[in-house]
């Protein structure tokens, strides 16, 4: 049972998720970090979510829904191995049957809003203030388990020396680890199998978490040291608080002992049953979780079991007229969960015993004026047997009255019965005061606990901050090694545009002489910027690659299949002259001639290509030029002249009409 008051001395993640399904694929989480000082909120994916919990080691991680962060039982198993040793995953809501977050915010005077950021605050300021259930898959002991770290082999003379020397080594290690157990005053039980030479596994299991155990898994030569968690046969929740309220107590005794424990308004607050049968322990369980008004049975007469537990507490006893029929029990448990049949019977008796005191804690509840304890009124009441008003007279310290009203009777001799409840007060009055050295000694170790615990999280908090300093270096490193390769890339890159340049600049001393019809001279040639298809794309490919400017000559290797937009692009450019392989699309053909954009085949010109560029003769690219003037001109005067024809066909038709 948790002694924490308070979460804020460190970090608690409050989770919800912000989008998707756990059930599907990637989903995000809202995620508020409140440290009882300031909030930190963030949507975050599943991945980084569990990567902040391992670098940051919240407290608690706070949730409406431990389902909201695996899917299924196995995953929330693992999800709790995986978290840090002094991380809780913590459910606000509940344990197995967990309330809406809107009515525990509600009652703890939490702010909450229904969209997944404000329930994950409203999750977190909850935890914080210790409301809700740990959940955990896994018990307090630990296995740490020595054995073999290589095969011993086949057989052989040289075979058993290593064999022996590998059983040699398992069982040096197993001494060591015992006596770093021994050392750290912790309690184990040890299984060994032992084999030639040595042992060949020791497996101990040792009552303490990974966290308190001085050994650390490894793997070294012949020998491995594994450590794990015992894994429950479920999960179990546990309430970060005591209850300490008061309580009714149903006990079904026998060879398996049940005990319930339900509130003065009806609500079961905790169930549980176990084989040992053992009355302290009982009665420790009974004590953490709040102080007995009323125990009850569901047979009559009390079984002396239950009857001696009951006198621990001097609380009042409630047996019904007769055994409770099963169907009655099974009827008044219908809402409630339980495990096994003592269990059931454990929760009708107290469910039971309530209903019978239900009109008369009704009525304390009247009497008790605002700002008093009703439990502690209810428990003298009906425990102890007191009225609603002496016991508030005696709770106002209210003497002079009750001496007045003494006075209105004589003396009398006390009865047997009387005289009985005096001597159980002195009784009583003797176990207080042991109560209250028992309660010194254990402050006194509470305060011990928390020394300690203080050092230990300064030690934690020191081995954290030299963790996320390591961490922030390998992340530089990390980032240098980024930086350099991707100047190495940018180099390789500047090499390759230099290789380029002086290509192109090779492009100006070409020995021409490959030409059929052109002399050994060497002026009088001009660059052609060649373009592989008469598309938006190649243009802009063959522009970056080496520019396109006014006034250059433009080799389409392809010109079929141009539309509206692609000539236009290529006008833009204002090119001397464009020499094409294939034919244009009328539209194409139309709005370069419109552009005034001359237009030849390829062929008319004589080209010697050199890697993306060429070049052609002066003389041969002013002849294409001068052609096309000349068919433009021709195809002008034709246009006019079509023109007119249909400018007269319409006049004559105009006339005809009228």
């Amino acid at each position: 049972m948790s002694t924490r008051t308070s979460a804020l001395d460190d970090t608690v993640f409050g989770v919800d998720v912000q989008s998707g399904d756990v059930r599907g694929d990637s989903p995000s989480y809202a995620l508020v970090a409140y440290d009882g000082e300031g909030v930190e909120r963030d949507v975050v994916s599943g991945r980084k979510l569990r990567r902040l919990i391992e670098e940051r080691e919240p407290a608690i991680v706070a949730t409406d829904n431990m389902y909201e962060l695996a899917e299924d039982k196995d995953r929330l198993v693992h999800f709790l191995g995986a978290l840090p040793a002094g991380t809780k995953l913590v459910q606000v809501t509940g344990d197995e049957r967990p309330e809406p977050l809107s009515r525990v915010a509600k009652r703890h005077g939490v702010p909450y809003a229904k969209e997944p950021m404000a329930e994950a605050e409203a999750a977190a300021r909850l935890a914080a203030h210790n409301v809700g259930y740990e959940v955990s898959a896994f018990t307090d002991r630990t296995e740490v388990k020595v054995s073999r770290g290589r095969s011993t082999g086949g057989g052989g003379w040289s075979e058993d020396r290593y064999t022996r020397r590998i059983h040699g080594s398992v069982r040096k290690r197993a001494r060591e680890v015992e006596s770093d157990l021994e050392g750290a005053n912790l309690e184990y039980e040890v299984d060994i199998t032992e084999k030639y030479g040595g042992y060949s596994n020791a497996v101990f299991s040792v009552e303490a978490r990974p966290e308190e155990i001085p050994v650390s898994a490894h793997r070294s030569g012949d020998v491995r040291v594994e450590i794990e968690r015992v894994r429950r046969d479920g999960i179990e929740f546990r309430p970060l608080a005591k209850r300490r309220d008061h309580v009714l107590v149903g006990i079904d005794p026998g060879t398996t002992t049940a005990v319930a424990i339900v509130s003065l308004s009806g609500e079961v607050l905790d169930v549980r049953s176990s084989r040992t049968g053992d009355h302290a322990d009982v009665i420790e369980w009974i004590v953490e979780r709040g102080r007995p008004v009323v125990v009850a049975a569901d047979v009559t007469p009390m079984p002396e079991t239950v009857e001696k537990i009951r006198r621990s507490f001097d609380a009042a006893a409630w047996t019904p007229d007769s055994d409770l029929p099963i169907d009655e029990k099974q009827h008044r448990t219908r809402d409630e969960a339980y495990e096994n049949d003592h269990q059931r019977d454990a929760m009708a008796a107290a469910l039971f015993a309530v209903d019978d005191h239900a009109d008369q804690f009704e009525r304390i509840a009247r009497k008790v004026p605002p700002g008093l304890d009703r439990g502690a009124v209810t428990a003298r009441v009906v425990a102890g047997g007191e009225s609603v008003e002496a016991v508030l007279r005696d709770l106002d310290d209210d003497d002079e009255e009750a001496e007045d009203e003494a006075t209105d009777h004589e003396p009398r001799e006390l009865t047997e019965e009387e005289r009985r409840i005096k001597d159980l007060e002195a009784q009583v009055d003797r176990l207080d005061s042991h109560v209250d050295r028992l309660q010194n000694r254990l402050q006194q170790r509470d305060e011990r606990i928390e020394e300690l615990e203080g050092k230990l999280a300064e030690s934690r908090s020191e081995e954290r901050r030299e963790v996320r300093r390591n961490r922030e270096v390998t992340r530089l490193e990390r980032r240098v090694n980024a930086v350099e390769d991707e100047r190495d890339e940018a180099r390789e890159e500047v090499e390759a545009l230099e290789r380029k340049v002086e290509r192109m600049k090779e492009l100006w001393k070409l020995d021409h002489s490959n030409f059929a019809d052109v002399s050994e001279e060497r002026a009088g040639l001009v660059p052609v910027k060649v373009v592989e298809k008469f598309t938006n794309e190649a243009i802009r490919a063959a522009d970056e690659a080496y520019g396109i400017a006014s006034d250059d000559v433009v080799y389409l290797r392809d010109a079929s299949g141009a539309g509206r937009s692609t000539a236009e692009l290529l006008a833009e450019f204002d090119p001397r002259i464009v020499l094409k392989e294939g034919g244009l699309s009328e539209i194409a053909d139309a709005i370069l001639f419109d552009r005034e954009v001359p237009v030849a085949p390829a062929d008319d010109v004589a080209m010697q290509e050199v890697d993306e560029l060429a070049v052609a003769r002066e003389e041969e690219v002013e002849a294409a030029i001068e052609e096309w003037r000349d068919r433009a001109e021709d195809r002008e005067k034709a246009r006019k002249a079509s023109m007119v024809d249909r400018l007269i066909s319409e006049h004559r038709a105009g006339d005809n009409e009228a």
